[in-house]
């Protein structure tokens, strides 16, 4: 018993293509990102399904190197937010909560309250619920720009369109 054991460990080995092959992982680092510049346009468009789409690029979901712990997504302009659209009476019955921090500083406001006060708010807003709640979600954040109007000031970063 204990010789053929032997003889099993002492057996030349032999190679075969699966041997050769590599099929390692292949993850994205900051380096190999090859971070992009978009531009969205919010007009007309439903706020949750253009915010989904907005996280799913931000995330970098749309590239076949997407790697979860790294930042691999793209940097999005939002242009037009003042006219994003709601489905039903969300406009006026949905509320956004906030405190203030003092004893009876709960704040509501509506998203038709916010739009005339900040337009831009809204959509930030959606768009960060959908991102990861970490460093690097926070990280992420910052490649969303966001405009209430038409101009937007990246023209440098050669945007496109989508």
């Amino acid at each position: 018993m204990l010789q053929s054991i032997l003889r099993i460990f002492a057996a030349p080995k032999k190679y075969s293509i699966v041997d050769s092959l590599s099929y390692k992982t292949i993850s994205a680092t900051k380096a190999t990102a090859g971070k992009t510049w978009v531009v969205v346009d919010a007009k007309g468009q439903t706020l949750g399904r253009l915010a989904s789409h907005v996280a799913f690029r931000l995330r970098g979901k749309h590239k076949p190197n997407y790697t979860p712990h790294v930042d691999c997504g793209d940097n999005v302009i939002i242009i037009n937010a003042a006219e994003v659209a709601m489905s039903g009476n969300k406009m006026h019955d949905k509320q956004y909560i906030r405190y203030t921090g003092y004893p009876g500083g709960q704040r509501f406001s509506t998203p038709a309250e916010e739009l005339a006060k900040h337009p831009t708010r809204i959509v930030e807003k959606a768009v960060r619920g959908m991102l990861p709640k970490s460093r690097l979600g926070a990280e992420l954040f910052r490649n969303l720009h966001v405009y209430a109007g038409a101009e937007h000031g990246h023209e440098a970063q050669q945007p496109v369109q989508i």
